[in-house]
Formats: C-alpha cells, structure tokens, sequence
C-alpha cells in the first residue's frame, strides 16, 4: 500500500527520531553562552557544529559568518524552480547563562530526558526550534521524491542574540543580497499551549530611555531652602504622573500616530482563545489586570502600545531620614510599540514631552538605547496561511492565531529585507526559557520537525510572489 505524503513524512521521522536527538543532545553540551566572555571559544565551536551538520543535512552551501561579537551560521538549499519562493528561517545559537547552582536538578549543558521531556539549556531557546528544521527537511525530500527543497531554503542564525543582538541589523545589512527573501520564517517563538497550536503574527517593538533630572549643584538643607528652590525628585515624580491619563493611554503627544488598529476578526480571534485571567495574574505575581480602557488583557499585551516606568530614583534612599532636596533624580522609561508606529517619531515625542514636563531650574538630560522595530504580518498573508495549513496538518487540528508582546530582530529582517516575516515555533510556556530545569516537550518538538516538512511543497503550491 502507497504512504500518503503525510504518513511518509511522519515515517521517515519515526526512522531518523534517536539519531536526531542525540545530534541535538550533541549541540546542546556545547555551552554558547553569548553573554559570557569566557564562553566565547564555546559560540564559535557551537556556529561550526552547526554549520558542520547542515552540510551534513545536504544543505550545499553552510558559512561561519564572523561579526564584531559572536559568529552566525548561513545555509542555503536553492530549489532549482526559477518560480519557487526564497525563503529566510531565522534563529539563534546562543544561550543563557546556566549553573547547576541556579537551580537545575541537572547539568544545564548535559541533556537529560525525563518522560516526554528533553531538559538541557538552549533546549526550546532555541537550539531545538532550530535544529527541527534539519530533519524537516530531509522528511520533506523523502516523502516528495525531490533532491532539493520545493523552495529556495535559506538560514540565517545568530550567535548574538540572548545577549541584545547588538551587531545583528548590520550583519543583514552587509548580507541583504544574499539573505533577499521572499519570506521570513522566525523559529524562536512559541504556541499558546500543548492543546492549543498557534502561530504568531506579530512582535512589538521597543524604545528605553534613561531621564536624568538636575536642579540645585548639590544636596541641600530643606528647611533652609524648601518651598523656594525646584526639587528634582518631585519633577521625576510628576514627569511620570504625567505618562498616562485616566484611561491608561500613554499621555505623550503623538504617540499614537499611525498605529495600526485591530481588526474585528482579530479581536474576536483573540477572544477564542481558552485565556484564564486569574490564572494568567497568578503566574504574572499580580493582584488585577490594569491597563488601557477599552481593550481586552490579550490586547493590551499584544497589540496595543504600552509605557513603563522600569525604575525611579533620587535622593535619600537609606534608613531614617535625611532632610534634603536632591541635586538630581532619574527615571527610566520603556515604550513597546506595535506596528504602524516610527521608532525615530516616538523617541522624539517623548524626548520632547519629557523636555515639557521640566519646570524652570530643572535641567534634564534623555539617552536612548539602541531600539528595535515592531513587526506584523496580515492574517490573510499567503505565507501565514501556508505556516497555519503545515501546522494544522501536522497537529491535526485547527491552529489559531497569537501575537507576542515581546521585541526581537525579527523587525530587522522585515525592514532591511523588506519580506513578511512569519513565526513557526512549538515552545510552550511552561518550557522555562532562560530558567532552571529549561526543556522541550518531545511531542511537540517532532511536531515541529512534521510541520517544517509539510511547509516547503505548501508555499510552492499555494504563493507565487509577484517578480519585482
């Protein structure tokens, strides 16, 4: 009896499932840790593993790309089909710190199946949601007969990213033509939970600042010059008063300027989703849910604009009392911004609204950090359909749509690329990305590898892009 194209790639999975995982198991003894300078040999040696088993996968061109921090790793598979899209999956090498003494029943960098659980650090974040795209693709040829992928395959993985992606945008800069791309395929994401797959259409981005408020050349006596001289502190305290009106809107002029509004059929997408708020409050330590009016808590969170006061200070701080008014204060502010929105516009909005709150005798000084961009993709995108049909396919079930109110490079690869970018992860929450005891659920680590499978010959079939 002839296989169907899903039972041969769920075959050749099952045959080739203990060699993936101790190749997987292999990668993860590698400690890739980007944040520490003494794991920089160990970030190297983890892009040329990597590197080295993409060739091994049949990829015809794996590269060691260096950049001023940590290396990344390039492949490339072309399709042969002048008419197949090229597309882009991105993701990331590097890892979290880890120490047994952090709280790990284990060594971090020494996997351990417990169960249906492969415990180890960079398990989920993201060596396994990357690697499940090397025996994807390999079910992909074998159940359709090809010798090369049905698309234009190519992969762009950071060695950076765990520590802020600092050198990233350029790095995609200096490579746009070679990493030009029809679609972006993020791989470090993940789904609402194990009964419920999802697929991620967007990721807000983010600006910080840091104020720094100055008003008398020192500390001085309060009863001497209280009442009569500006103080500081009460300026931070009333600049960030001033943040939010009664709504809980961001009270900053402009700020809201072209945002993209949510559609109803997002909004009520969003509303199908099995959300528990007490539940939900209970793992954020939290007491209510707070935030603008008018929108829902899975709004708010994923595609509504936020600011925060990240942390306010100025003054006196240790026991007792000490009667003075500060010299000077700081608050440090941060603005998640969903798609629509300019980075560069929002900086100078707030830069100017902060400028304004500053009475006369208060000096006050704004620095950004390095920001990054929001990114969404429609919902009627044919490659978002594409990624939701392989995942229904390999789930079995319908797949509902999220978005993620966290920032990464993702923005950078639709802005310097200009391609739609898509997320296809299978993490789940309680996976502990960045914890203790971080895992991957076996199950949904080999439905990723089905769903990377069936994706290939599902955007040949069903999205020819319009040539430039």
């Amino acid at each position: 009896m002839s296989q169907t194209p899903d039972s041969a790639v769920h075959a050749y999975i099952e045959r080739h499932r203990a060699a993936f995982l101790d190749d997987l198991a292999a990668w993860l003894r590698i400690p890739s840790v980007s944040a520490q300078p003494e794991h920089a040999p160990d970030v190297r040696r983890s892009a040329d593993w990597l590197a080295g088993k993409l060739t091994a996968t049949g990829f015809p061109v794996a590269e060691v790309w260096p950049t001023p921090g940590a290396p990344a790793v390039y492949a490339e598979w072309p399709s042969g089909d002048p008419e197949a899209p090229t597309v882009l999956v991105y993701g990331h090498h590097d890892v979290q710190p880890a120490a047994r003494e952090d709280g790990w029943d284990t060594d971090p960098f020494e996997p351990v199946v417990r169960g249906n659980r492969l415990h180890a650090r960079g398990a989920a974040d993201d060596k396994g949601q990357v690697f499940f795209h090397t025996l994807g693709v390999r079910a992909h040829l074998a159940a359709t007969g090809r010798t090369a992928p049905a698309v234009n395959l190519k992969l762009l993985i950071e060695g950076e990213e765990e520590s802020g992606s600092p050198n990233f945008r350029a790095l995609v800069e200096e490579h746009a033509d070679r990493l030009a791309a029809d679609a972006v395929i993020v791989s470090d994401t993940g789904m609402w939970s194990e009964d419920t797959p999802t697929v991620c259409t967007g990721m807000r981005g983010l600006a910080e600042c840091e104020i720094r408020l100055y008003g008398p050349d020192q500390d001085i006596h309060s009863g001497s010059f209280g009442g009569a001289v500006p103080n500081p502190a009460t300026a931070a305290a009333r600049l960030v008063a001033a943040l939010h009106d009664e709504h809980g809107r961001v009270a900053v002029p402009g700020f809201y300027d072209g945002v993209v509004e949510l559609t109803e059929r997002e909004r009520a997408l969003f509303a199908e989703l099995p959300f528990d708020e007490a539940e939900w409050l209970r793992t954020a330590k939290s007491h209510a849910a707070h935030g603008e009016a008018g929108y829902s808590t899975l709004e708010r969170i994923w595609a509504r604009p936020t600011a925060e006061v990240n942390g306010i200070g100025g003054g006196y701080q240790g026991a007792g009392s000490k009667t003075i008014i500060p010299s000077s204060a700081v608050v440090k502010l941060s603005f998640r911004l969903v798609a629509g929105q300019d980075l560069g516009s929002v900086e100078k909005a707030v830069h100017d609204w902060a400028e304004r709150q500053a009475p006369d005798g208060i000096r006050l000084e704004i620095d950004f950090s390095p920001g990054t961009r929001p990114c969404l993709t429609p919902l009627d995108h044919p490659a978002l359909q594409s990624v939701a049909r392989a995942m229904g396919r390999a789930f079995g079930k319908p797949v509902r749509f999220t978005r993620e109110g966290g920032s990464g490079p993702a923005a950078d690869l639709q802005e310097v690329l200009g391609a739609p970018v898509l997320f296809l992860g299978i993490s789940v929450p309680s996976d502990g990305w960045h914890a203790p005891d971080e895992k991957v659920e076996l199950d949904l680590l080999f439905k990723g590898v089905e769903t990377s499978a069936h994706l290939w010959s599902d955007l040949a079939e069903n999205w020819r892009p319009a040539p430039c």
